[in-house]
């Protein structure tokens, strides 16, 4: 695991400490939480941009109103 240093202010980490205790967790660990979920969001973000080009054929033809696209 690599190390890295960062900067905020004192207030912000003394609240950030104790979100922290309340889960039972540290910054630390709540720090690789969001990095985690940083990375699979963009990695989601990325599918998602790949899917639409893989669907961009898709036309409805048009826009429809709330009845026509209740209509059974």
């Amino acid at each position: 695991m690599k190390n890295i240093t960062l900067s905020a202010e004192a207030g912000l980490i003394e609240t950030a400490r104790e979100v922290a205790r309340k889960r039972k967790s540290t910054i630390n660990a709540l720090f690789r939480e969001w990095l985690a979920d940083l990375v699979q969001q963009q990695e989601r973000e990325l599918k998602l941009r790949e899917l639409d080009l893989r669907l961009g054929y898709a036309n409805a033809g048009g826009k429809f109103t709330r009845e026509e696209m209740n209509e059974r």
